[in-house]
């Protein structure tokens, strides 16, 4: 019980209830003392004004008065005069004097703890203002035992009367806890546990039902994670399903490439000085195509090859992207590029490197659609890194597929692209221990930087 929500909830209630109840009883108690004392006080009076109305009092009497007021001695000052007006054997010297005329809260409190934790018979004297004017000052001298027992007594109930208050408003307050808060809190718990037997069943995603605010925005934000986390496992449901079809066919495709490849390879025995220029581009794109296939199964696998590293002329690479995409064009005009290298070599995989150009490069040309344009690519490098930029004066990307730039599926910059060109590039780069990222878009076009490290862990 102490371990869950409501028990310890239970015990600090009570603690805090009793703690109140402690900082209200020690004031009682001090309040109760003055309220004894003057008591006694106005009980001396009264047994004091016999004695002024018939001076002639017998022995007998004054003794039963001040065995009435509870007292042993009463002493008037009237008129700056000084009189004892009853008195009796006191049993022992006076112990404590005590001024009720006007104490501070703070000398109530102390002298009333003083005197409930006291156990020896002792006299005390109590020092207050008569009633209705009845004099200056009024004195009297009284045995602490009865006061202290009256004081414990009175501290007891208080006491038993906390604790009964305490119980009863900790037993109400865990009741309405548990309603209110625990409930919700293990319907949270319920749903996740229901939820993580079977995530593709949508009727397991929780159904906001809470009243506090609080709890009722933890289970929205609650629902909105399962929807989102379910909607993930269909999409690699869908994609694993989508990476088996690919394979199969990229077995009868890599077979058709392979035929493909020797006829290409025939081509540059050719004496037509076109066929001559063009050969070895096709050969290079059938080859890169056939290898493209034959890794198909490790991209199933969500598992791209490790790069090759070896340094190369970075700038057939691009020579190679560059002549493709303007063959890819119906105007050969439409679009000019512009290509500015600053670095002889650099060191990475060859192949993917092509296909992260490759992909930014299409994507570049084909979001010009029908207009004109001009595409830069800039390669650059400093002392840790080299930077490839390929930058386009396109119409820019849409904020749709920023928000999801390097996504499959939800990342593409064309109304009816997959994304999948994107988040491929930006997986080969993140292989190298590079980045590809966005530098920079407005209306007047797109900017994509990738950087490749030099240094070798």
């Amino acid at each position: 019980m102490f371990n869950t929500l409501s028990g310890r909830f239970l015990i600090l209630t009570i603690v805090f209830v009793m703690l109140a109840e402690v900082l209200i009883f020690v004031p009682s108690i001090a309040r109760f003392r003055m309220d004894y004392l003057n008591t006694r006080i106005e009980r001396a009076q009264i047994a004091s004004l016999a004695l002024l109305a018939d001076n002639m009092l017998a022995p007998e009497l004054e003794a039963e008065l001040l065995q009435n007021a509870g007292v042993y001695n009463v002493v008037l000052v009237r008129n700056e005069t000084r009189q004892l007006a009853l008195s009796s054997t006191l049993p022992s010297p006076v112990a404590d004097t005590y001024d009720l005329r006007d104490p501070g809260i703070g000398t109530l409190i102390i002298d009333a703890l003083y005197e409930v934790t006291r156990t020896d018979d002792r006299i005390i004297r109590a020092v207050g203002l008569p009633k209705l004017d009845g004099g200056d000052l009024i004195e009297i001298t009284l045995d602490a035992g009865p006061l202290q027992h009256a004081m414990r007594d009175y501290g007891l109930r208080i006491l038993w009367l906390s604790a009964i208050i305490s119980i009863f408003t900790a037993v109400l307050l865990n009741l309405v806890v548990r309603w209110v808060i625990v409930r919700p809190i293990a319907y949270l718990g319920r749903s996740m546990r229901e939820y993580e037997k079977a995530p593709q069943d949508a009727r397991r995603i929780i159904q906001p039902r809470a009243s506090v605010i609080e709890l009722h925005e933890a289970e929205i934000a609650l629902a909105s994670l399962q929807s989102e986390l379910s909607a993930a496992l269909r999409q690699r449901q869908r994609l694993a399903q989508l990476g088996e079809a690919v394979a199969k066919v990229s077995h009868d495709l890599r077979n058709i490439l392979s035929t493909v490849q020797l006829l290409s390879d025939r081509l540059e025995e050719s004496d037509d000085p076109a066929v001559k220029r063009l050969a070895p581009k096709l050969v290079r794109s059938v080859s890169r195509a056939v290898a493209l296939s034959e890794n198909t199964l490790a991209f199933g696998r969500a598992d791209e090859p490790t790069p090759q590293l070896q340094r190369f002329c970075v700038s057939d690479i691009i020579d190679d992207v560059v002549t493709q995409e303007i063959l890819a064009l119906e105007n050969t005009n439409q679009i000019q590029f512009q290509v500015t290298c600053n670095v002889d070599e650099v060191r990475a995989d060859p192949e993917q490197l092509y296909r992260v150009l490759q992909n930014l490069v299409r994507n570049a040309r084909q979001a010009f659609g029908p207009s004109h344009g001009q595409i830069d690519i800039v390669l650059g490098e400093d002392e840790a890194s080299w930077t490839i930029t390929v930058r386009d004066n396109g119409p820019g990307l849409p904020p749709k597929a920023i928000e999801h730039l390097f996504h499959p599926f939800s990342g593409g910059t064309k109304r009816e692209g997959s994304g999948l060109g994107l988040a491929i590039a930006h997986e080969l780069v993140v292989g190298h221990g590079g980045t590809l990222w966005l530098k920079d878009n407005s209306e007047n076009g797109a900017c994509f930087q990738i950087t490749l490290p030099k240094g070798e862990i």
